[in-house]
């Protein structure tokens, strides 16, 4: 037992390097593969993630700024002018009804354009980014 302590003493003190040449050692932090938070900020800088970005902000603000006005524009002319919203179209249909069911139909069609712009525009370069991130971050965390 004593042997054995002594020998892990000595195994302690020599580094394993012959004399008079420096054992060199393995900077683990300098090798290591980048962890995921590394490769989603480098995904995140990149330009191809940056065209996605841009392209879905050059629909969505300016969908959602115009649907919010039309929206508002209804909220405010059924309590501003409410004279104009009761006047009769077709029988027992006034302007608020057509109006009311123009915001359902914009919300769907606004839908269907935010699918269709999506498919044809973001859907192809962000899945190859998700890819190429999915293949990056296959061996991260794994040191």
């Amino acid at each position: 037992m004593e042997q054995l302590d002594e020998q892990e003493r000595a195994g302690a003190r020599d580094d394993g390097a012959a004399e008079g040449v420096p054992r060199q050692r393995y900077d683990e932090a300098a090798h290591r593969a980048p962890g995921a938070a590394e490769i989603y900020l480098e995904v995140q800088r990149s330009p191809a993630f940056q065209e996605v970005r841009r392209r879905y902000r050059r629909f969505a603000f300016p969908a959602s700024a115009a649907f919010l006005l039309w929206y508002l524009a209804y909220v405010v002319a059924a309590t501003a002018v409410p004279g104009l919203m009761a006047r009769p179209v077709a029988g027992a249909v006034n302007v608020a009804m057509i109006a009311g069911l123009g915001q359902f139909l914009t919300t769907f069609l606004l839908t269907w354009a935010y699918a269709r712009h999506a498919r044809l525009r973001r859907d192809r370069a962000a899945l190859e980014l998700r890819w190429d991130t999915q293949e990056m971050t296959r061996g991260a965390g794994q040191w």
